[in-house]
């Protein structure tokens, strides 16, 4: 996976819309390449989630000390909260989910319940937790 690769041919004779920022530019599938690129960087084996009824959920990561997983999904779109199949996914208490990942454009850390939403850019601060009281939020250091 090379994303400058991926991103010239998607985009080599457009590349101007992306640099500012049209809203006709999707960069969805470069997004996800980024987030893929990373977990493997961090030696994590990806999983996708599709379920025909529910929808399909980008990235489950193993997380084998609360034999669950970390759910992630990434959205390049301003309608970054809209995720009927995570939400599905983390409501199942058979699943055992603690928290979930929405990577976005968002530029803020936003916690509501167990889904954390991130801007993409936090892709590389996963492997740290987000820890808040009342409504300030901060990183701390956890492997996974």
């Amino acid at each position: 996976n090379d994303i400058g690769i991926l991103t010239n041919v998607l985009y080599k004779n457009n590349i101007m819309a992306v640099l500012n920022e049209e809203n006709s530019v999707n960069l969805g599938s470069v997004y996800e390449s980024v987030v893929a690129q990373e977990l493997k960087a961090h030696n994590k084996t990806l999983f996708y989630y599709d379920n025909k009824t529910k929808g399909e959920v980008d990235y489950l990561i193993d997380d084998y000390d609360n034999l669950s997983v970390l759910p992630i999904e990434v959205k390049s779109g301003k309608d970054y909260y809209v995720h009927t199949a995570l939400n599905h996914f983390v409501s199942n208490e058979d699943y055992r989910i603690n928290k979930a990942i929405v990577l976005s454009n968002e530029r803020n850390v936003i916690i509501k319940d167990k889904i954390i939403y991130l801007p993409i850019y936090y892709v590389m601060f996963i492997w740290f937790t987000v820890k808040y009281t009342d409504s300030i939020a901060y990183l701390i250091y956890e492997v996974y």
